[in-house]
């Protein structure tokens, strides 16, 4: 039995594949499993559950509400400017 391709734990895991491979440096591999997300609704899922799920450990770990850890987010990403280029 294999996985839903459009589940939101199949996204969310293959979401945290582009990351990782992104950042070992891998980008034809990130590409690779961006174009595997059946569309654009099953990726944005992927991705904001990841984000979640992340910020849970995030919040656990440091005590802090979501509330105060989304603002912190936002304001990091405001001081970051432009985005990075895109895969």
């Amino acid at each position: 039995m294999s996985a839903d391709p459009g589940s939101a734990l199949t996204a969310a895991q293959r979401a945290a594949g582009v990351i990782a491979a992104k950042h070992r440096g891998d980008l034809d591999g990130a590409e690779q499993l961006l174009a595997m997300f059946p569309d654009d609704a099953t990726r944005t899922r992927g991705f904001m559950f990841l984000a979640e799920l992340a910020l849970n450990l995030v919040r656990t770990q440091t005590g802090q509400s979501m509330e105060d850890l989304a603002q912190e987010l936002a304001l990091h990403i405001a001081a970051v400017g432009d985005p990075p280029p895109a895969l």
